[in-house]
C-alpha cells in the first residue's frame, strides 16, 4: 500500500474535516466516503513525479481520473478552512519562540538569530561545499545547495 500515514493521525484528520459542506450535494451520484477522498488526497500529496500523477492515482485507488481531481480539490478545501484553527503564531515571548531561538543560535549563521519563520523553497546546487558554515548547506538531497526562502525576522 503506498499510504503512509499513523492511522490515529489520519483519524483525527478525518474528524477535523468529515463536516465539511464540500463534501455533501444535493446530487443522484453521491460521492465517496470522506474517509477514501482523504486516502487519494494523502496518497497524491504524499507522492511527486509521476507516481502522482491522476493516471496513477487513479490506477491505485480503482477510480476515474476525474474522481481523482474531485477528491484531491475537495481535501485541500476542508482542509484550508481549518487553516486558522490550527496555524498562528506563537506570542514573542513565549517559551516556543525561546525554544526556536536557541534552536537557530546552534544551527544556523549569526544573522538568523532573530529569525522565527522560515519557509522551504527551491534548492538551487553549489558546486562543492561553502567555507563558511558549510555543514548548514548539505540538504536532505545529500547535495550542498541554497535554498531561496521566505524569512521574516521579528526583533
Amino acid at each position: 500500500m503506498k499510504l503512509r500515514v499513523n492511522p490515529d493521525i489520519f483519524n483525527d484528520i478525518l474528524d477535523q474535516i468529515h463536516d465539511h459542506p464540500i463534501f455533501y450535494n444535493q446530487s443522484n451520484n453521491p460521492q465517496l466516503p470522506v474517509a477514501v477522498q482523504l486516502t487519494i488526497f494523502l496518497n497524491r500529496a504524499g507522492h511527486y513525479g509521476n507516481v502522482a500523477s491522476n493516471q496513477d492515482i487513479c490506477q491505485w485507488a480503482g477510480v476515474s481520473v476525474g474522481s481523482v481531481t474531485n477528491c484531491t480539490n475537495r481535501v485541500m478545501t476542508a482542509l484550508l478552512a481549518q487553516h486558522d484553527a490550527f496555524v498562528a503564531f506563537p506570542a514573542l515571548d513565549s517559551n516556543d519562540v525561546a525554544r526556536a531561538h536557541r534552536y537557530v543560535r546552534s544551527k544556523s549563521c549569526p544573522e538568523w538569530q532573530n529569525g522565527i519563520l522560515a519557509v522551504d523553497g527551491s534548492l538551487f546546487n553549489l558546486h562543492q561545499k561553502p567555507g563558511h558554515y558549510g555543514e548548514s548547506f548539505y540538504s536532505r538531497k545529500s547535495q550542498y545547495s541554497l535554498n531561496c526562502q521566505v524569512f521574516d525576522l521579528f526583533i
